[in-house]
């Protein structure tokens, strides 16, 4: 059996299929031999779950869930990896490969046709910095029956996924993540235990899902409009921000914020979850006159 981390391994499994590392796709593998491990004892793999991978690469993750796991999904996009991952992973029979990009594909029908006696998901991924916020909040929004998204990313984006909305880390993404689960920094991974060895170092987090979301917006598309409008320029007063974002006048984006109680010249870092509640609430109110 290889050791997926060990960098000779590596070196002879690349060579053995005249595989090239793809600066497009983001494709940088573990070398370290604690990292994977850790993830699986973070994400709480246990013998009864069901585990979603995204990008798998050579299977150095694949290979420690399928050790703990009941059964893992992988979702791969690169059309060069499945002939070596059937090399890399043949002793597991409770691995399976999807070819796709998990971007485009109908994440429903991944469910239904893939994890047959289900009651819930866990997710597990390294995965490539550009997709970070786009693929955790497809399967956020999915309604799909997750327990938890345990993942890799690049430190800052963890850092911004896991503040406090209403601290200065804080960002678009920290609450709509944080309207749907919780967050927590796991372990951080220095850009040394990668194979090319990216410009930045990593950290895994894990997203637990809720429940319910821990407020009740009276228009949820709006509220994350408004979201998303008031860190559009977020060097810059949260009037502005608004006013441009949700094509409104200035003047009366600052008179719906004085009459909320906030300062004209507060910045979108400054709200919490439940001020951009109130917010939606005021102008879901002004819609109806």
């Amino acid at each position: 059996m290889y050791q997926l981390w060990d960098i000779h391994d590596i070196k002879y499994i690349l060579k053995k299929h005249g595989f090239a590392f793809s600066k497009a796709l983001g494709q940088n593998f573990i070398v370290d031999a604690a990292v994977c491990p850790a993830i699986v004892e973070g994400a709480a793999i246990g013998a009864e779950d069901y585990v979603l991978e995204i990008g798998p690469g050579i299977g150095v993750l694949s290979a420690e869930l399928c050790k703990s796991a009941k059964k893992v999904v992988a979702v791969e996009l690169d059309k060069r990896l499945p002939d070596i991952l059937a090399d890399t992973l043949a002793d597991f029979d409770n691995f399976e490969l999807v070819e796709g990009d998990i971007l485009k594909l109908d994440l429903h029908t991944l469910w239904q046709e893939h994890f047959a006696g289900a009651e819930n998901l866990k997710i597990c991924a390294n995965l490539p910095y550009y997709i970070t916020s786009p693929v955790i909040m497809r399967f956020l929004e999915s309604d799909l029956p997750i327990e938890s998204i345990t993942v890799m990313v690049q430190k800052e984006a963890g850092e911004r996924i896991c503040a406090q909305p209403g601290s200065k880390q804080a960002g678009a993404v920290t609450v709509a993540v944080q309207y749907y689960a919780s967050a927590e920094e796991l372990f951080f991974v220095p850009k040394e235990a990668f194979l090319p060895s990216p410009k930045v170092d990593s950290e895994v987090i894990q997203l637990t899902v809720r429940e319910q979301p821990p407020i009740a917006p009276v228009d949820e598309n709006l509220f994350f409009k408004v979201v998303k409008a008031a860190f559009l320029q977020r060097r810059k007063a949260a009037a502005n921000s608004l006013s441009a974002g949700l094509a409104m006048p200035k003047a009366e984006v600052i008179a719906m914020l004085e009459a909320l109680g906030f300062a004209p010249d507060c910045r979108a870092e400054n709200f919490s979850m439940e001020d951009f509640a109130a917010i939606t609430a005021y102008l879901a109110k002004s819609e109806e006159k």
